[in-house]
């Protein structure tokens, strides 16, 4: 049987954007970067499984590599839940499923094929995009009972965290959120939201842009980047800026997941072109709104995987299980596997286009089922894919 990873457990892509970096014509449909440009900014220490940026070499042409084939998804089971556009989801200990829904701020168990509403995340305001969005379980949630999540307020996006409790008759109980990290720009699109902790024991999370050009390039600033904090929301020791930013120059970052050699990958939606998977390096700029792509431009860390036509991809949950990235696509409307063995990716290959409609997020069962979140079906479902060889 496989096991979930050892980390813990927007809608289509925005407004087209006429000076956006291209990828050349006559590339491969998929775009796989060789090798990574330099960064900008200030050194910190990495975190474990990591190299910075400032390490890397000069950029190079991109060349599709050979490595083994990934694992051949299959349906299971569909999961009739009744949920209203569910944003992500956490298993506990236990193997109830955490969800939370975007538009209405719920949070629901979901257990033996059933779902229960936990209760509703108070402060929440949800319009276009934003609501309640990212879950990730402390790693001593077994000793602490904490659930954090990602939230749009009517100030600002932050990240909150409550203990999820059970009483004397085993239902679960939510305790008052408290704030440990705020001031993340909001708007009705380009929120960000995916929230992970990572093997080191930090919490990133991955922002939006939230339609302010001028963020992703400044590194003081908190739109557009990944962060990395602390449980209690100071900024982790090491960053690369000496404040919360990890790394840079995003647009709108939808999924995080870390392989089995330590490193983190991102997915991201681009405008009208260019959907990434990027390896995630401290201190990397990976260009937006300058580049987008592999466009091999000096100062900028090119995509690993670039899918020229947003709609094929709109790239939102990832997750990785033994040397593949598996991604939900929202515009797509497919599941992509990438294999990552070796030292670049593999060829990307699609699942089950159109069956299930827009696929918000991916997640690994204890049990080593692979969920699928669906968004837009009114009301949305769970589908439990199997693994074969």
């Amino acid at each position: 049987m496989r096991k979930p990873p050892a980390s813990a457990l927007h809608g289509a892509n925005g407004s087209s954007r006429g000076k956006a970096r291209r990828i050349a014509a006559g590339l491969p449909f998929f775009a796989l970067a060789l090798v990574l440009a330099a960064c900008t900014g200030t050194p910190g220490q990495p975190a474990p499984g990591t190299s910075h940026a400032g390490a890397a070499t000069s950029p190079g042409a991109g060349v599709a590599t050979s490595t083994p084939a990934a694992p051949t998804p299959a349906a299971q089971e569909r999961l009739e839940l009744q949920l209203d556009t569910p944003w992500a989801a956490v298993f506990l200990p236990d193997g109830t499923a955490i969800i939370s829904e975007r538009g209405t701020a719920l949070l629901k168990a979901a257990r033996d094929g059933k779902a229960s509403t936990v209760g509703k995340v108070p402060g929440v305001a949800p319009a276009g995009e934003g609501g309640l969005l990212g879950l990730a379980l402390s790693p001593h949630f077994d000793a602490d009972r904490t659930l954090f999540a990602y939230a749009t307020t009517r100030e600002d996006n932050r990240v909150l965290k409550m203990t999820l409790e059970r009483d004397a008759g085993g239902s679960l109980q939510l305790g008052r959120p408290d704030a440990v990290f705020t001031g993340i720009p909001k708007a009705g699109t380009h929120n960000g939201g995916r929230i992970r902790f990572g093997p080191d024991g930090y919490l990133y999370v991955g922002t939006g842009d939230a339609q302010r050009r001028e963020q992703p390039q400044d590194p003081a600033a908190l739109g557009g980047k990944i962060l990395r904090l602390s449980a209690d929301g100071s900024p982790a020791p090491g960053n690369p800026f000496g404040n919360a930013v990890y790394s840079l120059g995003h647009r709108n970052v939808q999924g995080l997941a870390w392989d089995g050699s330590g490193r983190l990958w991102a997915s991201e939606f681009g405008p009208d072109v260019d959907d990434e998977l990027n390896l995630i390096l401290p201190g990397g700029n990976y260009g937006w709104p300058e580049v987008t792509g592999a466009p091999h431009r000096e100062g900028f860390q090119d995509a690993k995987v670039v899918w020229p036509s947003t709609r094929e991809s709109s790239p939102s949950g990832l997750e990785i299980m033994d040397g593949t990235a598996y991604l939900g696509a929202l515009r797509g409307e497919r599941l992509w596997t990438v294999p990552l063995r070796g030292t670049e990716p593999g060829q990307p290959v699609s699942y089950f286009t159109g069956e299930f409609g827009r696929i918000r997020d991916v997640i690994w069962a204890p049990n080593g089922a692979l969920w699928l979140l669906t968004n837009g079906k009114n009301p949305d479902f769970a589908q439990v894919l199997r693994l074969s060889p």
